[in-house]
């Protein structure tokens, strides 16, 4: 056993564990939550009551469940902002806004998973795309294959390890590592992703890294929209170009210099 693994608490990966599962449901009982996370009621009640005296956690006093609370939210919030990369950002995706006419997307990773810290909805009656705050696995996302493609190698096993199971939300999400290891050299090759109907059915997804002072991928932005709307030979050309010069502008923001990719 690694030293990393011996230090690690298991109270507190369950109690995270908690969290996530509230995250994706919004609201859960203990026995709700007993049964998705394969825990015992009492551990669960333990756990959730020590979350929740944190006020991290709040009980609905009508139906006795339990949701995530807004502390949350505002430490997510002060996250991004202490980063700068959403100010920084924010000007260059109005502009990709206005010339693509689709809905932008920006988001970091945390992880195994990608977090939407930003948006820009299309001005089409018909929109597409995901909230800010909301978390995805990389794995089936535009935005995470294009951080995960440019990421050094050590890291990028450690983010792969993290995936347990390549879970399957459409017909279309890459199953398992030595497919996703596969994806990423085409992703790195091109200089942008794409997410063809891999996280949501309908929605397709063209995203690219954004890199730091030291070539590192510490965003990524994307174009999305409603996979009807897709004319390969227009679109693909067309917003790969359009996410490429927007990249290299807030990464020449961030310090970085063309061709120092830390890979």
């Amino acid at each position: 056993m690694t030293k990393e693994k011996s230090n690690t608490v298991k109270s507190v990966l369950k109690a995270f564990a908690i969290i996530e599962e509230l995250d994706k449901a919004g609201e859960l009982s203990i026995g709700e939550l007993s049964k998705r996370l394969s825990m015992d009621k009492s551990t669960v009640h333990r756990l959730i009551n020590t979350i929740k005296e944190a006020g991290y956690v709040n009980q609905n006093e009508e139906n006795r469940k339990y949701s995530n609370s807004l502390k949350l939210f505002a430490i997510g919030n002060k996250v991004v902002k202490n980063t700068g990369i959403k100010k920084i950002a924010r000007p260059y995706l109005e502009c990709l806004a206005d010339k693509s006419g689709e809905t932008i997307n920006l988001g970091v990773r945390v992880g195994a998973k990608i977090i939407y810290v930003d948006k820009i909805e299309s001005s089409s009656t018909i929109r597409a795309g995901l909230e800010i705050g909301m978390t995805v696995p990389t794995y089936c996302s535009g935005l995470g294959k294009a951080i995960l493609a440019f990421t050094p190698e050590e890291t990028l096993n450690e983010v792969l390890d993290e995936i347990n199971i390549f879970k399957k939300y459409t017909k279309k999400t890459i199953e398992n590592r030595a497919d996703f290891l596969k994806e990423l050299e085409v992703v790195r090759k091109n200089g942008y992703s794409i997410d063809d109907e891999e996280y949501v059915d309908g929605l397709i997804c063209f995203g690219v890294p954004v890199f730091d002072y030291h070539g590192n991928p510490v965003a990524a932005v994307s174009i999305s929209f409603p996979k009807y709307r897709y004319d390969e030979l227009k679109h693909r050309e067309m917003h790969s170009k359009l996410l490429l010069e927007t990249s290299n502008e807030i990464s020449k923001q961030l310090g970085y210099k063309s061709g120092d990719y830390n890979f």
